[in-house]
């Protein structure tokens, strides 16, 4: 079975790329705009065609999308988030119409819920933020191209090379980078979110790709349980063995007071695909924890 994945040397795509290598039966093909790719291709850029056009020769049976923007950049957010999976789908259609498509959204595409409710794929999507505007425009893309298509909506993922730009991999590198009995400055941390670790969600892709069976259009992919972002930042303290003072800046944080709560039901992925979260937050944690302290040591500021 030849599966290609987009975004193989990101944060997720890296752990996707790790679990199909050590899977018998697989050849992994990588594709993305760094130098390890076999399938050199900017998802930002390309058009159909010639996207099509790379995608026959390498004839794939399954391809999972991971490549995304995260960041604050309007335009990247419309190219990666909007743009290319509309046109990774026009490509497939012409390439390769029976291979199925697994395509990484994102539970920012509900926006806000109740406080104790946790969302379901038939929940009604009303993203406030432009990064859940995109991610859905391209759910959207992909649940209606006719393919072979599941869109796995990911809560916030945590573990082993979580990126600086988000809480967790900045936090890890701060504390890294500090003495044991410093302090550090955070924003609002009273915000619930659904953590789930980024390993689990490699193996829920995986599953999803390589099943025979139909899949539904949209399935959650998370842990089910919400917890305090407090939660998270005490979790990682105990782990680095911070014995310092963690400072909280009540106003410091918009986008968490706009979605204080954020939690969904992963039983569709379940009955769908026999997945579920196995590891827990402190497992996550502790997993990215070690992950920073090994990192090669920086270069020295100059």
């Amino acid at each position: 079975m030849r599966i290609l994945v987009l975004g193989h040397s990101g944060y997720l795509g890296g752990h996707v790329a790790r679990e199909l290598r050590a899977l018998p039966g697989v050849q992994f093909i990588g594709g993305g705009r760094g130098p390890s790719a076999d399938l050199a291709v900017d998802l930002a850029t390309i058009t159909p065609g010639p996207l099509a056009e790379r995608l026959f020769s390498f004839a794939p049976d399954a391809v999972i999308n991971c490549a995304g923007a995260v960041g604050p950049q309007p335009v990247a957010l419309a190219e990666l988030n909007a743009r290319a999976p509309a046109v990774l789908c026009a490509a497939l259609r012409e390439a390769a119409p029976t291979a199925r498509l697994v395509h990484f959204g994102s539970a920012a595409e509900y926006g806000p819920t109740g406080i104790g409710e946790r969302v379901t794929e038939q929940s009604a999507a009303r993203p406030t933020t432009l990064y859940g505007a995109t991610k859905l425009a391209g759910t959207v893309a992909v649940t209606s191209c006719g393919l072979d298509a599941v869109v796995l909506r990911i809560t916030n993922p945590v573990g082993p090379g979580a990126p600086a730009a988000g809480l967790p991999g900045r936090l890890a590198r701060q504390l890294r980078d500090l003495g044991p009995r410093s302090s550090v400055r955070l924003g609002d941390l009273s915000a619930h979110r659904d953590f789930v670790d980024a390993r689990d969600v490699a193996h829920a892709a995986v599953l999803a790709a390589t099943g025979g069976t139909p899949l539904p259009p949209v399935l959650n992919i998370s842990h089910g349980q919400a917890v305090p972002v407090r939660e998270l930042v005490r979790e990682l303290a105990h782990a680095a063995g911070f014995r310092g003072r963690i400072e909280e800046d009540a106003a410091g944080s918009v986008r968490s007071s706009d979605v204080p709560w954020q939690c969904s039901d992963p039983g569709a992925a379940r009955t769908a695909l026999g997945w579920s979260a196995r590891r827990s937050l402190a497992d996550s944690v502790a997993a990215l924890w070690a992950a920073v302290r090994a990192e090669p040591d920086r270069e020295p500021v100059h």
